[in-house]
């Protein structure tokens, strides 16, 4: 009895023994853990010889799109989301905001996440790496998010925040001191419909900023004929939504002027919308990519109304006279003619529209090399940029999978004179030979540093960041506008600059490419020139501005003339 005793006794100690050091061990990995975890320190890496260096998770971008479910069940799922650049703080480093869908009851066919998705704010550290600001910002939001664009809309020299989502869209009020106030049903500018693309505009230039909102389709989930492998019915299933223009009162409030305005939007299922003054009358236009129908081209006649001239300029169809998945738009003068050409992705050989004045343009894709190059992708996003600071406009285009998560390499066009572009993306770095099922895209000066940097929206997947590493070995001009008597952001102002002999034009915007918004600094590529000879702004209120000998590889501040 006596040995049965002291032999339990010492079992009993040993396994007490063990347990305590099991618990503390355990406590200690744990504590470990969130040590490890609180202290990340997130580093801007070395440049490697790669062009463009894919760098994102490094410097603290760690978003990662969701569609809110744990498969790509629908239309509306496939078809977001967007990011954009913007100066939140006023600190003269471009941050990032990047929209996400999330879980929806009765939508989302799948069970509710411990942690809902959200729409994310990162700020720059100033020293190459980035900080999520999200939750101290407060626009997180709570909707299905598609893409966002960016405006000072009150002339307070903040820029705020205008998110469309699936269902009612939300304004972002930037109170100044580093957070947002949703301002929405004051502004009576959130609508019920499923928006996706949005564009801030002066239309009527009264020096405050429109607003251009493209929407969808009324989605039905209970509708469910469509052909099987295609995984869920197409944008053509559904009837369509009609777009929307919304004029700033100036009180931070809005009027729906669409049909005082004359847009009439019979069957348009709107994707990307972009604006610019096409014709150069003084009066911003909107273009609308819509989705398997016309696209829209609506000019501004004098800012008292719009009449559509897609299918009179020659843009409402593609080369061969179809209506296509048409996804985005951006505008540049990529030949030097000193008139704003169009760049319009789509499902297959994309759209590169020369302008050939009179309100005419041409259809160039195949004629420029990037049709051939295009057909095998589907393009998304688009933006013109010259990444190379050589003096003319490229292309960045990304690409994936309409229907399905399949990856598709983005693509690099290089402007290569005389109107052709080459495609030579594998060459400017590892990262265009990974497939990524691409959407929306930003591109901006992130460092300061002279060249053009890239952020990639990829769908229900890590967002990709590209890091230019050589494009500032020429050099290059960075334009900030304020607008005095026009809109403070300047935009629909009219650049055009002389150096070395060569003229290059361009015109502020706000929304570029699919669903998203670049650095809305213009920037200028100026290969070996060392000095600007003369440099032209026409401002929306209609003043005219030059400046003389201007020193380059500077970001250089112009106000408008009081």
């Amino acid at each position: 009895m006596l040995t049965y005793l002291k032999t339990n006794n010492y079992i009993l100690f040993i396994s007490s023994f063990i347990l305590v050091f099991f618990l503390i061990g355990c406590n200690s990995d744990k504590k470990s853990d969130s040590s490890s975890k609180a202290q990340k320190i997130y580093t801007n890496p070395v440049a490697t010889d790669d062009f463009f260096q894919e760098i994102g998770q490094d410097i603290g971008l760690d978003f990662v799109h969701s569609i809110g479910a744990d498969h790509l069940n629908n239309i509306i799922e496939s078809v977001g989301g967007g990011a954009a650049f913007l100066d939140y703080d006023q600190d003269g480093y471009i941050d990032i905001y990047m929209c996400s869908g999330t879980w929806v009851e009765g939508f989302s066919k799948s069970d509710e996440p411990d942690e809902l998705p959200k729409n994310h704010l990162y700020r720059n550290n100033k020293d190459g790496t980035f900080e999520d600001v999200t939750k101290k910002a407060g626009v997180g939001g709570p909707w299905y998010s598609m893409g966002i664009t960016v405006g000072d809309f009150n002339n307070d020299g903040y820029p705020d925040l205008y998110v469309s989502n699936n269902g009612p869209n939300t304004l972002y009020k930037n109170n100044g001191d580093g957070t947002f106030k949703d301002i929405t049903k004051q502004a009576k500018i959130g609508g019920k419909e499923c928006s996706v693309g949005a564009v801030w505009l002066d239309y009527d230039n009264d020096g405050l900023l429109d607003l251009y909102v493209g929407n969808y389709l009324n989605f039905d989930p209970n509708y469910k004929y469509y052909y099987a492998p295609d995984g869920f019915p197409g944008p053509l299933a559904y009837d369509s939504q009609k777009d929307i223009l919304y004029h700033n009162n100036g009180d931070d409030t809005f009027e729906n002027v669409t049909e005082k305005m004359g847009i009439i939007d019979i069957d348009g299922r709107a994707m990307g919308v972009g604006a610019a003054d096409y014709d150069n009358d003084g009066f911003v236009d909107i273009y609308v990519a819509n989705d398997h129908t016309v696209n829209f081209l609506w000019h501004n006649d004098q800012g008292k109304g719009f009449t559509d001239m897609g299918v009179m300029s020659g843009t409402g169809f593609s080369q061969s006279g179809e209506a296509t998945v048409s996804m985005s738009v951006d505008f540049a003068d990529y030949n030097g003619d000193e008139l704003l050409d169009m760049f319009i992705s789509d499902d297959n050989y994309c759209s590169l529209y020369e302008n050939l004045g009179n309100g005419i343009f041409s259809d160039k894709s195949y004629f420029s090399g990037i049709s051939v190059a295009s057909g095998q992708f589907v393009g998304w996003s688009s933006s013109f940029f010259d990444y190379d600071n050589d003096g003319d406009v490229d292309i960045f285009k990304s690409n994936g999978e309409l229907k399905h998560t399949y990856g598709q390499e983005d693509q690099l066009f290089e402007n290569i004179g005389d109107g052709k572009f080459t495609d030579v993306s594998v060459e400017r770095g590892p990262y265009f030979r990974e497939e990524n099922v691409g959407r929306g895209a930003c591109l901006g000066d992130y460092d300061n540093d002279g060249d053009i940097d890239i952020f990639i929206m990829n769908l229900d997947s890590q967002g990709m960041f590209l890091r230019n590493n050589q494009g500032n070995q020429n050099n290059w001009l960075t334009l900030n506008l304020i607008g005095e008597s026009s809109n403070r952001d300047g935009v629909g102002s009219r650049i055009k600059i002389i150096a070395g002999g060569k003229v290059q034009t361009a015109q502020k915007k706000s929304t570029t490419g699919y669903l998203s918004q670049n650095d809305s600094r213009v920037h200028f590529g100026l290969d070996k020139v060392e000095s600007v000879e003369r440099l032209e702004i026409k401002w929306p209120s209609g003043k005219f501005q030059v400046l003389e000998n201007i020193k380059p590889n500077q970001i250089l501040t112009v106000k408008e003339p009081q």
